[in-house]
């Protein structure tokens, strides 16, 4: 099994929803709007015995006619049509900007993979709308041949992916496990964004129920410890994988 982190950048957010490029280089931690969080963007490819997973699309960003996305997968001599499963834990316009593409947002991005979209978080997105959601970005997802609807709150996907519906940071977010290759490999998509968030406990304000994100963070934490889980953190700066021995 091959993971792959494809960094976006790293990005600063406050409470207006806008993700504004953060240069470590010459930009001042001091000088961020009040309240405002540093992450990273970044999605993950995971090359398996039976596919080839893309965790999340990023923020759908485009550099002359160019999806971002898709210049990460060529750095890594990864075409876009090589990617078989869209894996989406949840569609805030971070995590599911590069569902779709060309000028009218009427096409996927990814034209040889099936995407696995929980049916309630796209009905929610179009109900809640902007500034965490861009339903122009979503709408091909509601007619598409390529996308599986999935409308439980655990299952698998091929018997070696399997998902579970948390309700922790939004209320249809949903986390994935790969098992392949005696490994197994958690993506916690924003209940468990970052290393440091599974040391501690703490209950974030920006979650749908803090609590319960809480609380899954840590029982996740153990339960990698005793099975020796990868975990692969999306918005991380230091740490895009980690994996306990």
């Amino acid at each position: 099994m091959k993971i792959v982190p494809l960094s976006e950048g790293t990005f600063t957010i406050d409470k207006t929803k806008l993700f504004v490029p953060f240069d470590e280089t010459k930009d001042e931690l001091q000088e961020r709007s009040k309240g405002s969080l540093l992450v990273e963007i970044q999605p993950f490819v995971v090359v398996t015995s039976n596919d080839v997973l893309l965790f999340d699309t990023g923020l759908g960003f485009s550099k002359n006619g160019k999806m971002q996305i898709h210049e990460n997968l060529a750095k890594e001599g990864i075409n876009p049509s090589d990617i078989t499963k869209v894996l989406l834990s949840h569609l805030h316009k971070d995590h599911a900007g590069g569902v779709s593409e060309d000028r009218n947002r009427s096409r996927l991005s990814f034209t040889n993979a099936k995407y696995f979209v929980q049916e309630r978080e796209l009905n929610f997105a179009f109900e809640k709308g902007m500034p965490s959601f861009i339903p122009d970005e979503l709408e091909t997802l509601k007619t598409s041949s390529q996308v599986v609807f999935m409308d439980h709150d655990t299952g698998s996907i091929d018997d070696y992916v399997s998902y579970e519906v948390t309700g922790a940071h939004s209320p249809f977010h949903q986390v994935f496990w790969i098992r392949d290759d005696n490994k197994i490999v958690f993506f916690g998509g924003d209940d468990a964004p970052q290393l440091q968030q599974m040391k501690h406990r703490f209950v974030a304000k920006y979650d749908f129920d803090g609590r319960k994100a809480m609380e899954l963070r840590r029982s996740w934490w153990q339960k990698g410890a005793e099975e020796k889980w990868t975990f692969l953190f999306y918005h991380d700066i230091q740490t895009p994988l980690f994996t306990h021995e």
